[in-house]
């Protein structure tokens, strides 16, 4: 297997926090990782209201100091308005060699080397619930919608799908989270998932007037980007991502709640190092989740061999206990 780089986007505010467990989980779980963690970071111009790159201090230094490369790169289509655009931007900033994108609220607890990547057959997060699209009464339905989006880039649509589901179960359709996905070619990859999300944001076909597109566009054209590059579900190949190897917390809060207890240690090992722990007590949900406890109090509201099937039950549950923390 090729090495590959490693590709996530950091600004300030929360998503700096999130990359220093990112680099430091790296550092510690994947010592034998050869390419390169790139931060890639958008730059002040007109779509920002403000300056969205990390700040010079005790975190940026404390990302350099772990290995990380800062990549710099314009936002021209989406910016503050649409911040999930970023990791579709930021794709033409890295060097046009394999890449695995990782949100930065992902921890790595296990050696990245052991995952079989094939990085001319893309693929991506299937940990994603049916939050796109939510047929109207009287309008098409998911067969409609999805073969409509097919349709417009010549895609073709029945192949797409996973027969052994039923038909207009949001299963049946090729739907990712876009927490991870990769592919060999950053440039091609990136242009194609630019057009494509760019094309539907100004011009959607008229079957999604009633579908939101925020936040969902880049899980919307997602699959149509990995399907056009021969790309599709992962497959056993790769069940470390999500797995073993990695982990979307996306909250601290719900890794608290449903991860196991080997993502649990691993997030308290890796923070431990003071060097780790003085930066990270920076931000309020790291202090009071790992190192004021209320992290336990939100594992111990949850029994993990019978969590509830929506993530949202789970959320309302530490909301209305007073601790749900980003």
């Amino acid at each position: 297997m090729p090495a590959f780089n490693i590709l996530a986007v950091a600004q300030s505010g929360r998503l700096t926090y999130e990359a220093v467990l990112l680099a430091a989980s790296l550092r510690a779980m994947a010592p034998r990782f050869a390419g390169k963690l790139y931060l890639a970071e958008p730059q002040p111009g007109a779509l920002w209201k403000g300056d969205p790159r990390v700040p010079n201090g005790p975190a940026r230094d404390l990302l350099q100091e772990l290995g990380a490369v800062f990549l710099p790169f314009e936002s021209r289509v989406f910016g503050q308005d649409y911040p999930q655009g970023n990791k579709i931007e930021a794709l033409a900033a890295l060097p046009d060699e394999p890449f695995l994108f990782l949100d930065t609220d992902t921890l790595i607890c296990g050696p990245l080397d052991q995952v079989a990547f094939d990085f001319n057959r893309p693929s991506a997060s299937l940990r994603v619930e049916g939050t796109w699209p939510q047929p109207e009464l009287y309008g098409p339905g998911y067969t409609g919608l999805w073969k409509t989006l097919y349709d417009r880039f010549n895609l073709d649509f029945v192949s797409s799908l996973d027969l052994t589901q039923p038909d207009e179960y949001w299963r049946r359709y090729l739907y990712f989270n876009a927490g991870w996905f990769f592919h060999a070619s950053p440039q091609a990859f990136g242009a194609r998932l630019l057009e494509y999300a760019q094309s539907l944001r100004d011009n959607p076909p008229d079957e999604l007037v009633c579908q939101e597109l925020y936040p969902w566009l880049d899980q919307i054209t997602l699959p149509l980007v990995v399907h056009a590059f021969g790309g599709g579900r992962p497959g056993p190949e790769l069940s470390g991502l999500d797995g073993d190897i990695t982990c979307h917390w996306r909250t601290l809060p719900l890794l608290y709640a449903r991860e196991s207890d080997r993502v649990v240690q691993v997030l308290e090992q890796v923070t431990a190092p003071n060097r780790i722990k003085k930066v990270l007590r920076e931000h309020d949900a790291f202090k009071r989740m790992i190192w004021q406890g209320k992290g336990a109090e939100v594992r111990a509201m949850f029994d993990r061999t019978a969590l509830p099937r929506r993530e949202w039950v789970m959320r309302n549950a530490i909301k209305r206990a007073g601790l749900w923390l980003r």
